[in-house]
């Protein structure tokens, strides 16, 4: 890939031959081959075509095919426009929770889902890799894998408790019963534990019959940050609760809905309305 995106800055300018002239490249020629690469094929090109070369001049540098500094600078990365997330209501997931109201398998499997993806924010892989053992009812939480293999404790509250406790009752009554999965599936497979396709697809179908659109597991993560910290909750508390290791974690996912916070607190403390 490296290769490919030299080869291409050099076919775009017809100046140099990497890398018998790399020492001669310029940032400005690195610019004219981005602003190219942006009008051909995108935005997300050109900032990969800029990563890309990044990597090939450090490669060159390393080993001294180049003896000043790299011509790809960080200041000329192309910048993506931030897009609006799309967050949930709590009246969206209470109108999730309503069309899982029953006391068959499905209902209570769907609604403890639901309700563990907005008390914590679970990954949806973590949340298809619980096991039995991984659940502590009584110490109120879930015990997950995090992205590089560490633990960590997800709390859970009392109605999620309530609901994952439903749940187990109509699981017991399960063909694959003995399985060490914590939410099984309803056909039979080589995994009977339901995978994160399964979830996608049960939230997507409840999200249909509740008339909330574009319900998929990575919404309910800012949106269980967003009402922790509305209720009260410290940032660090959040960031703890979702696992995040760094703040830049809890601002990626938060910073949006700070504006609609912010707004509530001014409506509470409004100076103007204290004269």
């Amino acid at each position: 890939m490296y290769t490919r995106v030299a080869h291409q800055f050099v076919d775009v300018l017809g100046a140099k031959q990497l890398p018998d002239d790399a020492e001669t490249v310029t940032a400005d020629e690195i610019r004219a081959f981005l602003v190219h690469e942006q009008k051909r094929a995108g935005l997300p090109t050109a900032k990969a075509a800029h990563a890309y070369l990044g990597v090939w001049f450090a490669w060159l540098i390393a080993g001294e095919e180049r003896t000043t500094f790299s011509p790809v600078l960080k200041t000329d990365k192309p910048r993506l426009p931030q897009k609006a997330s799309k967050y949930l209501t709590l009246d969206e997931v209470a109108a999730l929770l309503d069309v899982c109201k029953g006391s068959n398998f499905v209902a209570r499997r769907d609604a403890a889902i639901i309700r563990v993806l907005i008390d914590n924010g679970l990954r949806v892989s973590g949340l298809a890799g619980l096991r039995l053992d991984n659940v502590d009812l009584r110490g109120r939480r879930l015990k997950i894998v995090l992205k590089g293999g560490d633990e960590h404790w997800a709390p859970i509250g009392d109605r999620t408790v309530q609901a994952i406790d439903r749940y187990l009752r109509a699981r017991a009554q399960h063909a694959r019963a003995d399985s060490p999965w914590l939410f099984l599936g309803t056909k039979s497979r080589t995994r009977p534990g339901l995978t994160d396709a399964g979830i996608q697809a049960m939230l997507k179908r409840r999200g249909e019959q509740a008339g909330v659109e574009g319900v998929h597991p990575h919404r309910f993560r800012g949106t269980s940050a967003h009402q922790l910290l509305a209720a009260g909750a410290s940032p660090d508390d959040v960031r703890r609760i979702l696992g995040w290791k760094s703040e830049a974690m809890l601002r990626h996912y938060t910073e949006e809905l700070g504006y609609e916070r912010a707004r509530a607190a001014h409506a509470q403390f409004s100076p103007g309305d204290r004269l």
